[in-house]
C-alpha cells in the first residue's frame, strides 16, 4: 500500500503531459533583509479563504511569524481564516482589499480572473507539465506582468504562492477518462474556464460558493467537486464523498495582496521585508505542500475514500478536451498576445 501511495504522490507532483520528472522549484533567494529596530510599528490584518488547518492558512501564519521577526517587530500581522472578514465572498474580498476595508488578502488567481481576465491563463487545463514549470512561469516576466495588472485596483501584489494541482472527488464513480464524468454534477468555481472545460468533458458543471459545497454534497444537490487534495481533508468532504481521482487537471496560484495605500505607510526597508518574505514563503509552501499532499491522501483513504490515479493514456483524453477549447480559452483570457506568450513559455504553442 505504501508503494501505491508513493506512486500517487509522484504523479501529483509531476503532471505527466511530457512525462518529465518534477523537480523542486527554484525561487530567487532573499538576503534576509531586516528592518531597522527604530521603525514605527504597523499592524495588518491578513485574510485567507480556508480553515486554520488548510495549507494556505498555515502558510499565512508562518508568513506573519517571519515578517514579525525580520521587521524587528515593526510589522505585526494577524491572520483571519475562513473568509471571516469578508463574509466568505471572494469578489467582495477583492473590492474590500482595493478600498482599504481589508489590509492584506491571500486569494487564488482564478478568483482574480473575475476582475482581470488574463488570470485565466494560469488555469488552462493541463497547461503546466509540473510544479517547477508552473513556479518558473509565476516568477517570469510574463507572471510579473500579470501580477502588475492588479495595481489599478488599489492592490499591490507582493508575489505568488503555488497551490498543488487540482483533483476530483465525487460520490458516483472513479474518474479515469472524460466519459466517466457523464452526468456528474460537479461543483466548480464561478469561472467560465472551469464551466467550459468540464461541460466539454461531459460533466454538469455547477458554479457555487465554496462555503456552500459541504451541504450541497451532503444533500446530493451536487455529486462532486474539484480542488487541491488538502481541501477535501480540511473541509471534511470525506464524510460525503466516496472517490478521489488524481487527475492533476489544473493549476491555480495564490496572490499575496496588500492594500496599496496601507502599503505606502511602510518604509522602504519594511516594504522589502514583506516582498522578501513573500518570495521566501513561495519555496516554503512548495515543500510543505509536497509533504502534506501525501498526508492528505493517507487521510482520505483512512476515512474510507477509494483512490485512483489516471494513466498517461487516460490523461491524454483530458488533454485533448483542453486543446479543443484553446480558441475559447483565448477569448476568456481576453488578450491574444498574452495568451500566446503563455503558450510559448510552456512550449505548447
Amino acid at each position: 500500500m505504501k508503494k501505491i501511495f508513493s506512486a500517487v504522490l509522484a504523479a501529483m507532483l509531476t503532471v505527466s503531459l511530457a512525462a518529465c520528472g518534477s523537480k523542486t522549484p527554484t525561487t530567487p533567494t532573499t538576503t534576509g533583509t531586516t528592518a531597522a529596530p527604530t521603525e514605527k510599528t504597523i499592524e495588518f490584518t491578513l485574510s485567507t479563504p480556508d480553515p486554520d488547518t488548510s495549507s494556505v492558512t498555515v502558510a499565512a501564519n508562518e508568513f506573519a511569524k517571519k515578517v514579525l521577526e525580520k521587521s524587528n517587530g515593526s510589522i505585526k500581522i494577524k491572520v483571519y481564516p475562513n473568509g471571516s472578514l469578508y463574509g466568505a465572498d471572494p469578489s467582495a474580498a477583492v473590492k474590500q482589499l482595493g478600498s482599504g476595508a481589508l489590509d492584506m488578502l491571500v486569494l487564488s488567481t482564478s478568483l482574480y480572473a473575475n476582475f482581470e481576465k488574463k488570470f485565466n491563463a494560469i488555469s488552462i487545463p493541463y497547461l503546466f507539465d509540473d510544479t517547477r514549470q508552473f513556479t518558473d512561469y509565476l516568477n517570469s516576466d510574463t507572471g510579473k506582468e500579470l501580477l502588475g495588472s492588479i495595481d489599478s485596483m488599489g492592490i499591490t501584489g507582493l508575489g505568488y504562492w503555488t497551490r498543488s494541482f487540482r483533483q476530483i472527488t465525487n460520490a458516483v464513480r472513479p474518474i479515469t477518462v472524460p466519459a466517466d464524468l457523464a452526468g456528474v454534477k460537479l461543483r466548480v468555481p464561478n469561472n467560465p474556464l472551469w464551466v467550459n472545460f468540464f461541460k466539454e468533458a461531459g460533466a454538469i458543471p455547477t458554479p457555487m460558493a465554496f462555503g456552500e459545497v459541504y451541504n450541497a454534497l451532503q444533500l446530493k444537490t451536487i455529486d462532486g467537486q474539484e480542488n487541491p487534495v488538502d481541501v477535501p481533508v480540511s473541509a471534511k468532504f470525506y464524510e460525503v464523498q466516496k472517490y478521489i481521482s488524481v487527475t492533476n487537471h489544473m493549476a491555480d496560484g495564490w496572490i499575496v495582496g496588500v492594500n496599496t495605500k496601507k502599503y505606502g505607510e511602510l518604509s522602504d526597508a519594511q516594504k522589502k521585508v514583506l516582498e522578501d518574505v513573500t518570495m521566501e514563503m513561495q519555496g516554503w509552501k512548495v515543500d510543505y505542500d509536497s509533504k502534506q499532499d501525501q498526508t492528505a491522501i493517507d487521510t482520505l483513504v483512512s476515512k474510507g475514500m477509494a483512490l485512483n490515479k489516471i494513466t498517461a493514456e487516460q490523461q491524454q483524453q483530458f488533454v485533448d478536451v483542453s486543446k479543443k477549447l484553446y480558441p475559447t480559452f483565448k477569448e476568456l483570457v481576453g488578450d491574444e498576445a498574452f495568451f500566446n506568450k503563455t503558450l510559448e513559455f510552456v512550449g505548447k504553442k
